[in-house]
């Protein structure tokens, strides 16, 4: 498996609008979206107590929302105390300042945003919904990612992750698995990020969509031949599937007591290596593979560890029935 792991660490507001400005519905208000200071954190912050004087805790790295409370406030204000309140806020560098609900500010915070050079955007949505879409957002932006050259396919709603060398057949293995029924996520580049609670969730590449490059015959769109039911955009990645050649040499797990797990991007996964054989039907343990997964995931049952505790009592019965033969003299 070959990957390459990537951080952010940070973005511009000008990415930011770029990307986000369709979907929150920004508006430009200042001069320019140059910032002296990069967007480093996905948290927001809403400055009323930095507007009224208490500045201890004030968190200048974080965007800068101005809601309804904020300017409520500020209108209770004499011209001349709006300029003190302002003042106070713009003694720090700020990335970005979000208006919300469409309000109307005051100039004197446009002048000292320019002076200052930090942006100010305008959105119509309401404060806590545009919140959780610029977390989300800037939540996925800076989560850590690596890119994974495999197939992945939703089978059985397991996310399987199939790995292995150039032309071994991963991208057949997972062809046929979608002319079976199952979903095509993406195939040769897979982008994996980690998200909240070691989730680690794939994609497709943005140009490659869900084509597949099938050797001997092609580049082909699995949407367009087997429909809209066969794709999806992202998937969990629960376990990687990790083709191999047949090798004599090698030791190939035959019981399942000893699980294997891998790691993505600091993550514990579990890892399944099938050898490659002539006449194997790889589909077929593909889909018992996620069928296994999915009994020990969600319903607490091993069957190597309950085959081995049978073994087990069949063993102590038999020594115990041995031992009672042995000692009855009659």
């Amino acid at each position: 498996m070959t990957s390459t792991e990537s951080t952010v660490k940070s973005i511009g507001v000008a990415r930011l609008f770029e990307d986000q400005r369709e979907e929150l519905q920004l508006e430009l208000l200042s001069e320019s979206l140059a910032s002296r200071a990069d967007i480093t954190v996905s948290d927001v912050h809403r400055p009323g107590m930095a507007l009224m004087g208490f500045v201890e805790n004030f968190l200048p790295e974080r965007i800068q929302i101005l809601a309804q409370t904020e300017l409520s406030y500020l209108a209770t204000l004499s011209p001349k105390e709006v300029k003190q309140a302002l003042d106070r806020l713009f003694q720090f560098t700020m990335p970005l300042i979000v208006v919300c609900k469409g309000l109307d500010i005051p100039p004197y915070l446009i002048q000292r945003a320019n002076e200052r050079q930090v942006p100010v955007l305008r959105t119509p949505l309401s404060t806590t919904p545009f919140i959780h879409s610029l977390t989300a957002y800037l939540d996925h932006v800076f989560s850590p990612s690596t890119t994974v050259h495999g197939s992945l396919v939703d089978v059985y709603g397991c996310g399987l992750l199939f790995t292995g060398k150039s032309a071994i057949g991963k991208s057949e293995t997972a062809l046929d698995l979608v002319e079976r029924g199952h979903r095509l996520v993406a195939d040769d580049v897979v982008t994996i990020t980690r998200g909240h609670g070691d989730v680690l969730i794939g994609t497709g590449n943005q140009l490659l969509r869900h084509h597949m490059e099938i050797r001997g015959l092609g580049i082909i769109d699995v949407q367009s031949i087997f429909g809209i039911r066969s794709i999806r955009l992202k998937k969990r990645v629960e376990v990687l599937v990790d083709l191999r050649v047949w090798s004599d040499e090698d030791d190939y797990e035959r019981v399942g007591l000893d699980e294997k797990q891998t790691e993505l991007l600091g993550v514990r996964v579990p890892l399944v290596q099938v050898p490659i054989t002539p006449g194997k039907n790889i589909t077929v343990i593909a889909e018992v593979i996620a069928l296994h997964y999915l009994v020990k995931a969600y319903g607490g049952y091993s069957p190597a560890e309950k085959l081995n505790q049978h073994m087990l009592e069949v063993m102590k019965r038999k020594s115990a029935a041995r031992a009672w033969v042995r000692e009855d003299t009659e």
